[in-house]
């Protein structure tokens, strides 16, 4: 029911705003979960075999696959009603995103096996969880900024339902 007061109409945009923002978040933690499985599971296959001596080659690695994963994650689901810039240049302001984040990532893995000499894999993985929670809320600071930044769109109507619509009228 939308009220036909200037506050009301006002308190029915807040309520609509804080909807697609839980939603978003609710879909964001959903695949960052998932990213978050894949990235550690890579990392780790990466540390015990090919890259055992090169912890942040492993970070690369996985951070990257991780990232490619959550592209098509974000992009079809989470920020699917957000479109106002073209796909590849959705895809260059994710990837500059998640560029930072990796730094971030391979910053703390260098620092604290190379620097601090905790070159154990139990610290590599701890460094790792804090860095991804760090990049984490940076990416999605990031992503509902830069990346798909459009106005929501009714996730409920279509293309064709617009186009549809525009022909009965």
């Amino acid at each position: 029911m939308t009220s036909t007061t200037p506050a009301g109409g006002l308190l029915d945009r807040l309520r609509g705003a804080i909807d697609v923002l839980y939603r978003e978040a609710i879909k964001f933690g959903v695949i960052g979960l998932l990213a978050f499985v894949v990235d550690m599971g890579t990392f780790n296959v990466l540390r015990r075999t090919l890259l055992e001596e090169k912890p942040t080659a492993a970070v690369v690695v996985s951070a990257s696959v991780a990232t490619a994963f959550a592209w098509v994650g974000n992009r079809m689901w989470t920020f699917r009603h957000r479109r106002n810039r073209p796909v590849h240049h959705e895809a260059a302001l994710f990837a500059g995103t998640n560029g930072v984040a990796l730094v971030i990532q391979a910053a703390a893995i260098a620092f604290v096996h190379y620097v601090l000499e905790l070159d154990s894999l139990t610290a590599d993985n701890i460094t790792k969880v804090g860095a991804i929670g760090l990049g984490t809320l940076f990416r999605f600071w990031a992503y509902r900024r830069f990346v798909f930044a459009g106005e929501p769109i009714d996730e409920d109507t279509s293309p064709l339902a617009d186009l549809h619509d525009r022909h009965e009228g």
